[in-house]
């Protein structure tokens, strides 16, 4: 094996020669959580595998800590500074031994942690288990330039995130009062009417599955076959899944023409789509065709909008999965204008709005995929940082 100067083989892989491999008990302590019921509610956060949980007015650790999850979630380590409690499935980590503390947890993010696993049904690690993990520990001096390094990224990623969900709830805002009539647009003035959802349609009707068992309604499919995960966004303009021409005269699946609105009614209720190309759908999947009277972007927000999602969610059936067929949706109340320019120019505003959420979370992906790479590179020593 050809091995750089400067360079040496470890357990861990080639690393710099000035790099060293510690277990990670040599670098710091474990504790564990413990149950938090009986403390008074204050200002001190208890942290399970997900994030926060409560507060209460005592804690386990202040300063700089790592967490771990012990039982349930244990893929995630957290960061915090600061006074904290765990709960009993979470670790926390302490008495850091010459080592900085952001970095081991840039390293611990690069664990699979999976792999770990002790327990044949719900995941569980063991502290002895973690003690034993191996790191590749650069000197304390670049250890701490390459977390300042990676944290700055994080900041970028975490003011991005601030600011998506900011205008997430600006768009929101707008919504309830684009969409009800309560603030008009300049240049419109006509009164709003009251329509029913079947008068917003010219045709509408759930889709169905071909028979799983019987590949000739499958195999060579070149009909695009809409799922529940194709309709995570706006547009649909391709899809996992196909069926063949057969598939659809053996079932209950129709070609829904292009720019129909596409609305889930079974177990997942409520997302929206508008179909860019010709498709078919499995049951508990509306195809619906406009009527003249809407314009097609509007209806699109307006199935999205609260007052809707409340009408549906008052009227949809419960049982193992929750429906609602076409005809409960039929008698849901409409208000609208039947002026489609301000039909147009709602849809528009709010589309702009959708255009800059999708250009921020477009930014904030790359930034993510950046710190992916130089996780990947400053973590095993592949690139150095200068050290002031």
């Amino acid at each position: 094996m050809n091995i750089p100067q400067g360079y040496k083989q470890t357990e861990l892989g080639i690393i710099p020669e000035d790099w060293e491999v510690k277990p990670i008990g040599e670098c710091l302590s474990i504790g564990n959580g413990c149950d938090y019921k009986d403390k008074p509610f204050g200002n001190i956060p208890v942290y399970g595998t997900g994030g926060v949980i409560t507060y209460i007015n005592d804690y386990l650790y202040d300063g700089q800590t790592i967490c771990i999850g012990r039982k349930g979630t244990i893929n995630k380590p957290l960061y915090y500074e600061g006074k904290i409690w765990t709960v009993d499935t979470l670790y926390y980590t302490y008495n850091f031994i010459d080592v900085d503390v952001k970095y081991i947890y840039y390293l611990l993010l690069t664990i699979d942690w999976m792999s770990l696993n002790e327990a044949t049904g719900v995941p569980s690690l063991t502290s002895d288990r973690i003690r034993h993990i191996l790191l590749a520990l650069p000197p304390v001096a670049e250890q701490r330039a390459i977390a300042e390094a990676l944290g700055d990224i994080d900041g970028l990623i975490a003011a991005l995130d601030k600011k998506i969900a900011k205008k997430r709830l600006i768009k929101q805002g707008a919504m309830q009062q684009l969409l009800t009539g309560k603030k008009r647009l300049p240049g419109f003035s006509d009164p709003w009417v009251e329509k029913k959802f079947s008068d917003l349609y010219r045709y509408a009707s759930e889709g169905g599955t071909p028979d799983t068992n019987n590949m000739r309604f499958y195999a060579n499919g070149d009909v695009p076959f809409v799922k529940i995960e194709d309709t995570e966004t706006k547009y649909i303009e391709s899809c996992n899944s196909f069926i063949t021409s057969e598939g659809i005269n053996n079932s209950s699946a129709w070609i829904v023409p292009v720019n129909s609105i596409i609305y889930t009614n079974g177990a997942t209720i409520g997302n929206v789509s508008i179909n860019k190309i010709p498709v078919a759908t499995k049951q508990g999947i509306l195809g619906i065709i406009p009527s003249s009277i809407i314009n097609l972007e509007f209806m699109y927000y307006l199935l999205l909008s609260q007052n809707f999602k409340r009408e549906v969610d008052s009227r949809q059936a419960k049982g193992t999965f929750a429906t609602i067929i076409l005809k409960s949706l039929d008698e849901i109340p409409i208000y609208l204008p039947l002026n489609q320019m301000e039909q147009i120019a709602i849809a528009t505003i709010l589309s702009d709005m959708d255009k800059e959420i999708d250009d921020l979370e477009a930014q904030r992906d790359k930034y993510r995929l950046l710190k992916s790479g130089m996780m990947q590179k400053l973590l095993t020593g592949q690139i150095r940082l200068k050290i002031k």
